[in-house]
């Protein structure tokens, strides 16, 4: 066949064989000596052919089912299944949801990856039986694989991760692997991680606002319990840290909503955009004066918060995805903690 003609095998490469028949067959897609539909040499064509065995012939054209790159039709042969896209990066992007923030992180990432490579974004919604089933459906698909671990317990509240999700993720080559976000302790060094420490993260944050923080008489923190997307306890458990460490009087909300009245003198950290914008309403509605009458703090930025002037305590969502991809690019591992930043508007 011609197809022996482009394959090169080298004997003393210290690459594995089975990897140099995918790397070869790859390359002779992107610079078009294989064509979509082509046949291939079968198995024990290829392994006499090259004098390899047959489980290193067989090897190499798993990984290239696995990745659609070709497809086999029973009592005919190989063929080639896909042309476009072959020779870019090819990156599996899950997030647990489709916020504004978790999309800048996602944009930042895209237009830092540049254009040799493609990336399929898939929303799991924290729903562990539809994060395993994107995992199962791609297996072996993609060159990396970028993962938010956020899940949903059966009692509603946030779980970063559950005993079958991490037995899936230990499938993954390290090499592939990259957690955004969240943080999984024991993963070792040799993975690309990028995470919010959420529990430090608020407690360092408010201390930056703190001269501020103390003119109020009490604060409230609107924590949602039972969100449809739940947030991790450990903002939580930043919080009372913070209050209690500085003698302030707190409590913590479900929500704010019409029922719950507004107090002159307070201040009010909220997670949830709804919250937000009731509680706006609110102090409209009551002539108060945000930073003065009462305060806001608002978790995570946006570019609404920033034009309304609302405080607020957030990671940067553009640097996490600018430098996921950096060190993707420069095939860069290690763990390294996104910045978190107190930005202090006027409604403090």
């Amino acid at each position: 066949m011609e197809i022996f003609q482009e394959i090169s095998i080298e004997n003393t490469s210290s690459k594995p064989k089975y990897r140099q028949i995918v790397d070869s067959i790859i390359q002779n897609i992107s610079e078009g000596n294989l064509k979509f539909d082509q046949k291939i040499p079968s198995i024990n064509m290829f392994s006499e052919e090259y004098y390899l065995s047959r489980d290193t012939v067989e090897k190499a054209y798993s990984i290239l089912k696995e990745r659609k790159i070709i497809t086999s039709i029973r009592g005919k042969g190989y063929y080639i299944s896909r042309t476009s896209l072959i020779s870019k990066t090819n990156i599996l992007f899950l997030v647990n949801k489709l916020s504004s923030y978790k999309l800048k992180t996602y944009n930042h990432f895209i237009n830092a990856m540049g254009q040799n490579s493609h990336i399929d974004l898939h929303v799991y919604h924290c729903d562990e039986s539809i994060f395993l089933n994107l995992l199962e459906k791609n297996k072996n698909a993609y060159d990396y694989y970028v993962i938010m671990p956020h899940f949903k317990s059966k009692d509603s509240n946030h779980v970063s991760f559950t005993e079958s999700v991490l037995k899936e993720l230990e499938g993954i080559p390290k090499e592939k692997l990259v957690i955004l976000d969240n943080s999984k302790p024991n993963l070792g060094n040799d993975i690309v991680e990028i995470y919010q420490d959420f529990e430090n993260d608020i407690y360092n944050a408010l201390n930056e606002g703190l001269s501020k923080i103390k003119k109020y008489n009490k604060i409230f923190l609107s924590y949602p319990e039972k969100a449809l997307y739940p947030y991790p306890r450990r903002i939580l458990h930043g919080f009372r840290k913070f209050c209690v460490e500085h003698n302030l009087d707190f409590e913590i909300l479900n929500e704010i909503n019409e029922n719950i009245k507004i107090k002159e003198g307070s201040l009010y950290i909220t997670i949830e955009e709804s919250d937000l914008v009731n509680l706006v309403k609110q102090a409209r509605e009551c002539s108060f004066k945000l930073g003065s009458d009462i305060g806001i703090i608002s978790y995570n930025d946006t570019p609404l918060k920033e034009l309304l002037g609302i405080t607020v305590i957030s990671t940067d969502f553009k640097l996490m995805g600018e430098t996921t991809a950096k060190m993707i690019l420069n095939k860069e591992k290690g763990i390294i903690k996104n910045p978190f930043n107190f930005i202090d508007r006027d409604s403090l």
